[in-house]
């Protein structure tokens, strides 16, 4: 299958099956001796395991990172990481009733339509499953990025139109649904509850932002920053939409309130609003990255719905097993993954471009 690589110079490639008996990656690009373990990659993990609370699935997977390779005596060698996850829980069964009919919301037939065949079982390679990846290899590039003082930080902006209206970075960490503001997270949660008993899911907003980006990322006309940031985002499966700085609110814009005006700051020229969102031109200017992604409802619900079989039958289908209520909480993570492996990889072109960061 195609299109299982991501980066140039700093390069993933995805493996395994969401009820096969492994997923995993291959990591290229990694200079040595930077120090690297099992646990640096397992926190972030953490943060996207199923199972975490009551409106997230309750499949149980530990989701427990091995390196494989391209780490010797806690650093890193220059070779390529090889990185694994055992499938522990996955009970195929619960799919067994759908082998031969298409999910609305799922990749179940346009899958059908490109391989003439699917794996049934959880969606195979289209299951959220297989983000579990991204996030370990985004573990990795997030460390390096962090040696060179750039974070990033992601959280849930919005739950069925409840939106953030305090920003507590220290609370995201601290409730279920990974919301800045602890009170509209409560509310936010008993949204979600009461949409699971009735048997629907719900969709939202996750913000992110990226600090300390240098100037100069990122190269004119098919190689933007933020192309490769949509393109990157875009490629998560519950991702509907991606907006940079004011997004589509600069339609509604006058181009005297969208211009960021420049000064100067000591050693540094910057902006004085950041409409922009940190991109100019396709190429960063040094203040924060700020994006948005739409997130839909978990295609996954128990309500009986309309659909037809593989001949084109019309029947019924009722989505049973563990399935997310809110992916929201879950993506938080996958989002600053895809953020950090595609920053680290334009530093590594723009050090190849100039020789620095």
């Amino acid at each position: 299958m195609s299109g299982s690589s991501f980066g140039k110079l700093f390069r993933v490639t995805t493996f395994g099956e969401s009820h096969g008996s492994a997923i995993g990656a291959i990591v290229e690009g990694v200079s040595p001796n930077i120090a690297l373990n099992e646990s640096d990659i397992q926190k972030e993990l953490d943060r996207r395991r199923p199972g975490q609370s009551s409106i997230t699935t309750q499949r149980k997977e530990s989701d427990t990172i091995e390196i494989l390779s391209g780490v010797f005596e806690g650093k890193t060698t220059g070779a390529p990481i090889g990185l694994l996850i055992r499938n522990s829980d996955a009970k195929s069964t619960d799919y067994s009733k759908l082998k031969d009919v298409f999910r609305p919301g799922h990749a179940d037939f346009t899958f059908y339509m490109k391989y003439g065949l699917r794996d049934w079982r959880g969606g195979g390679r289209s299951s959220g499953r297989e983000t579990a990846m991204r996030v370990a290899a985004g573990a990795i590039a997030k460390k390096i990025l962090s040696h060179h003082h750039v974070q990033i930080v992601a959280y849930t902006l919005a739950v069925a139109g409840i939106y953030a209206k305090k920003f507590d970075l220290t609370a995201i960490e601290s409730n279920a649904v990974r919301c800045p503001d602890p009170d509209q997270a409560k509310l936010m949660i008993e949204k979600i509850e009461e949409t699971r008993r009735n048997l629907d899911s719900l969709g939202g907003i996750v913000e992110a932002v990226v600090v300390g980006c240098p100037a100069g990322l990122g190269d004119p006309v098919f190689d933007k920053l933020s192309a490769r940031l949509a393109a990157a985002l875009m490629s998560i499966g519950t991702i509907k939409g991606v907006e940079i700085g004011e997004g589509f609110k600069v339609a509604q814009m006058r181009g005297s309130e969208n211009n960021d005006i420049f000064y100067h700051d000591g050693q540094k020229i910057r902006t004085k609003t950041n409409h922009a969102g940190g991109i100019l031109g396709g190429i960063s200017t040094g203040e924060d990255i700020i994006l948005r992604v739409a997130v839909k409802p978990a295609s996954s619900i128990a309500q009986e719905q309309p659909t037809v079989d593989v001949s084109g039958n019309p029947t019924t289908v009722k989505v049973t097993g563990r399935h997310d209520p809110c992916i929201c909480p879950r993506v938080v993570p996958v989002v600053e993954a895809m953020i950090a492996l595609t920053i680290l990889d334009c530093l590594l072109i723009q050090k190849a471009v100039n020789g620095s960061w």
